[in-house]
């Protein structure tokens, strides 16, 4: 089954609408790549309005224990993490392990730890890279 996307006027497979339950047939009226680009659109026209929503909004209760729950999950089942970044914030701490800047980019830097049996011994990775590293290593199957 097809439908018409009123922004692009595209005929899509439904598959490439989003569900919707005030719809006769289930799906928005706008594909998906049109609804992302409004929203990216949106986003960047009201970029501090959003900010200061999205900052009010973190701060809901409900929000604040969604964080907890997941943060505790995390150190039940990677208790090995936790202490390899322990390990490296009180070696910093104490002087013997020096901040570094990313040696990809050059830019600020945060500890990697390539294997957490070895906390000290990181790889000093900016955010952007530091997430790619991350990306790379799931894609490859191994969970890091």
């Amino acid at each position: 089954m097809s439908k018409t996307c009123f922004k692009c006027s595209k005929v899509k497979p439904l598959a490439e609408f989003y569900r919707h339950a005030m719809m006769a047939d289930g799906h928005l009226n706008k594909c998906i790549e049109c609804t992302k680009a409004d929203v990216l659109k949106h986003r960047a026209e009201n970029v501090d309005r959003i900010r200061e929503y999205d900052r009010e909004r973190a701060k809901r209760p409900e929000s604040v224990a969604a964080r907890v729950r997941v943060f505790k999950r995390y150190l039940e089942m990677f208790p090995e993490r936790r202490s390899a970044n322990i390990a490296v914030a009180n070696a910093i701490r104490d002087g013997r392990l020096k901040p570094q800047l990313c040696w990809v980019c050059g830019e600020k830097a945060v500890a990697h730890h390539p294997d957490y049996s070895s906390p000290l011994d990181v790889v000093w990775l900016c955010q952007i890279h530091h997430k790619e590293a991350h990306a790379l290593i799931n894609k490859q199957g191994e969970l890091l």
